[in-house]
């Protein structure tokens, strides 16, 4: 479920990146992410066949696999200095603002660790970025 409006469209950070079709309020949940939960062993080998990973640990020996079921979040692009956030709970997959999102902004969330382990060059272009995912 998406709370508000937003779509996919070519990204200047990574392929196919999501933006705010509508202003956002600062710390307002965006939506839930789409996709299949799956047992963590199932999801670390979906990983290992494909070179886009969308796929979100859970620590509780479930994942999320984004690429099933998907919905339009699927596309949201990581930053180092993001205006989304990722919360994780009861295996689903929820995005927040950080800060009020004005209408044609790209959403972007800090992924965290990767399944990338810092090899994935990060494309993000923030002043604070880190480098690699």
């Amino acid at each position: 479920m998406i709370n508000f409006s937003v779509s996919n469209a070519p990204s200047k950070i990574d392929g196919t990146g999501v933006f705010a079709q509508q202003r956002i309020p600062a710390r307002r949940k965006i939506g839930n992410l789409g996709g299949e939960v799956i047992s963590l062993r199932e999801a670390r080998k979906r990983a290992a066949k494909t070179k886009r990973v969308a796929m979100v640990e859970f620590g509780n020996g479930y994942a999320l696999d984004a690429s099933i079921h998907p919905n339009a979040l699927r596309y949201l692009n990581h930053s180092c200095q993001p205006n989304c956030y990722m919360r994780c709970i009861n295996n689903r997959v929820e995005f927040w603002s950080l800060r009020p999102i004005q209408k044609g902004t790209e959403l972007t969330c800090n992924y965290g660790p990767t399944h990338h382990d810092g090899k994935l060059p990060c494309r993000c272009g923030a002043s604070n970025c880190v480098g690699f995912l």
